[in-house]
């Protein structure tokens, strides 16, 4: 579904992404952990498009983004849909008008958009009574499920996930992934989630990690904790920086 080749991004002399290759297969669940600072959300936005890479390739659906018009851009974008890390909703609207907010923009009907809506906010979970409220009066957990509403909305192939449970108590971490898992088996979806949390294993299929640049490590997530490669062993189990262990 989504093949990453040589992909370089810099800001001013600070290197993101080095040329970093991945792929990512049709229908896979994705997690791609990695340190703080390490790039996981630059990479996440230049798959969607919200960054330019300054070089290499990103493949999506057997096109090469890089290459595409603007009208072209949109209709892969269409297939895609982006959660962001702390919702991105708009304060001065109503759950309503932010799920709805494409449609309504487009146009179309508020009467006919708001059934939509409402199918989509009982697929996140929530109930008709949160559609007047805003986004000031809702927990942390229930904003991510508004966002995931608004994703939805357009029945995206590719779903993106950025740190969708940071700032979030346990028990509403195990539920936004157990939302995920349902959404990625009721869409078909290739789902990718970027996060430091580890409880994400038990709901991927796959795991990558980003490391100075590129990718290291690809394997299945049914054994991650079996891995031998030393970034990895490190990472999941919470060490200190500090001298790789090898065996």
């Amino acid at each position: 579904m989504i093949k990453i080749r040589n992909l370089k991004k810099s800001f001013d002399s600070k290197i993101i992404t080095d040329g970093l290759d991945l792929e990512i297969k049709r229908h896979d669940f994705m997690a791609i952990i990695g340190r703080s600072g390490e790039g996981k959300s630059v990479l996440l936005k230049q798959i969607i498009g919200l960054i330019k890479p300054d070089s290499g390739q990103i493949i999506i659906d057997n096109q090469d983004i890089s290459k595409l018009n603007k009208e072209e851009l949109h209709e892969i974008y269409k297939k895609c849909g982006y959660v962001f890390q702390f919702a991105a909703l708009l304060d001065s609207l109503n759950v309503f008008q932010n799920v709805g907010i494409t449609l309504l923009e487009e146009g179309e009907d508020p009467e006919k958009v708001r059934p939509l809506v409402l199918e989509k906010i009982k697929n996140v979970g929530l109930e008709e009574d949160v559609l007047e409220k805003y986004p000031a009066e809702l927990s942390g957990g229930m904003k991510k499920r508004v966002g995931l509403a608004r994703t939805l909305m357009l029945t995206p192939q590719i779903i993106m996930y950025d740190e969708p449970t940071t700032g979030l108590d346990p028990i509403t971490v195990r539920l936004i992934h157990e939302l995920i898992e349902k959404t990625h088996q009721d869409l078909n979806a290739t789902s990718i989630v970027i996060s430091h949390d580890i409880e994400v294993f038990k709901y991927a299929k796959t795991v990558s990690m980003l490391h100075e640049g590129k990718i290291i490590y690809t394997g299945p997530a049914q054994t991650i904790w079996e891995c031998d490669n030393p970034y990895v062993y490190q990472f999941i189990r919470g060490l200190e920086q500090g001298p790789i262990k090898t065996k």
